[in-house]
C-alpha cells in the first residue's frame, strides 16, 4: 500500500463545483495504450536493482516490460517539479529536510542512497518525461506539487496521452478537471462506499477512469459495469505469484508491483 497517502473522503462536495455539462462532456478520458491485457505498474519504478523514484529504476520498469512507470511528484521551494516520494528526503538521500523548504539546487546536489556504489540523484520530472515519451506510461502519484506547471511540462514533452493521474487530495480533482479535463485520474475510493448505490452516486459526481482499493466482488462488479478499471497495489515483503493469483482471481484491470521483471514473466506464461 501507499505510505502517507491522503485517503480522499470528501471529494464528492469538490466534485459538486464542476458544472453538470463540464463533466458530462469530459466523463470518459481514455487510458494510455498497455502492452498487456492485465496492466503491469512498476511502483517507484524497477527498484530491486536501482533506487526508486531515480532515471535507473524508470530505465529498468522500461527494459522489463511494465506498463506503467509510478512516479511520486512533488515540488521544490523555487517551484521545480521532482521526483520523491516522502515529503522529506532523508529516508532515500544524504539529506535531511523537506523538499517544499529545498531550492533545486539543493535537491539537485544530494546523492540518492544505493546498494551499489553507483551515484544516483532526484530527477526532475521533465527529464522522466522525457526518458518515458514513446516507452512506457506513467502513473502519476500526484503528492504535492503545481497543476498548470505539470499539465505544462506534460505537453511539452508530448506525454498527453500516457499519463494517468493519481489524485492525493480533494482539491486536486477539480483542479485537474479544469486545467487537463481529457487526462485520465485515478483515486481510491472513500471507505463509507460500501454498495453499487453508493458507488454509482460517488461515480455520477466523480468522473474518474481507475480505483485502486476495491476487492469486494459487488464493488467491483459495478465498477466493472460503469467501465471504471480496478488497479490493486499488490506489493509487499511477500509479493509473488500467490498473492498475484488472488488479485487476478478478483477480475482487476491491474497490479502494482515491486517485481515488475517477474510478473511480465509470469502474466505471459500464466494469464491468456
Amino acid at each position: 500500500m501507499k505510505l502517507f497517502v491522503q485517503k480522499i473522503c470528501s471529494l464528492i462536495a469538490s466534485a459538486a463545483l464542476i458544472t453538470p455539462a463540464f463533466a458530462q462532456h469530459h466523463a470518459h478520458p481514455a487510458l494510455p495504450h498497455s502492452k498487456h491485457k492485465t496492466v503491469v505498474i512498476a511502483h517507484r519504478g524497477n527498484h530491486v536493482n536501482a533506487p526508486e523514484n531515480t532515471l535507473a529504476s524508470t530505465r529498468e520498469a522500461i527494459t522489463c516490460g511494465a506498463d506503467y512507470v509510478e512516479v511520486d511528484l512533488r515540488t521544490t521551494k523555487d517551484g521545480h517539479l521532482v521526483a520523491m516520494h516522502d515529503a522529506k528526503v532523508d529516508r532515500t538521500t544524504n539529506g535531511m529536510g523537506k523538499v517544499a523548504d529545498m531550492t533545486w539546487q539543493q535537491v539537485e546536489e544530494l546523492q540518492v542512497f544505493n546498494r551499489n556504489r553507483k551515484t544516483h540523484r532526484v530527477p526532475e520530472f521533465k527529464e522522466l518525461l522525457a526518458l518515458c515519451k514513446g516507452k512506457i506510461n506513467i502513473y502519476l502519484d500526484f503528492k504535492d506539487a503545481d497543476v498548470a506547471e505539470t499539465w505544462k511540462q506534460i505537453k511539452a514533452a508530448g506525454m498527453e496521452h500516457q499519463v494517468v493521474v493519481y489524485l492525493n487530495k480533494e482539491e486536486q480533482y477539480k483542479q485537474w478537471k479544469e486545467a487537463a479535463p481529457e487526462v485520465p485520474l485515478m483515486t481510491s475510493l472513500p471507505k463509507e462506499i460500501t454498495n453499487k448505490e453508493q458507488l454509482a452516486s460517488f461515480l455520477s459526481q466523480m468522473q474518474i477512469q481507475v480505483v485502486d482499493n476495491v476487492t469486494n466482488p459487488e464493488l467491483l462488479k459495478a465498477a466493472h459495469d460503469h467501465g471504471i478499471s480496478v488497479w490493486l497495489d499488490v506489493q509487499s515483503p511477500t509479493e509473488g505469484p500467490a498473492s498475484w493469483n488472488e488479485a487476478l482471481h478478483k477480475g482487476v484491470q491491474g497490479l502494482q508491483t515491486d517485481k515488475p521483471a517477474e510478473m511480465v514473466s509470469y502474466l505471459a506464461k500464466n494469464v491468456q
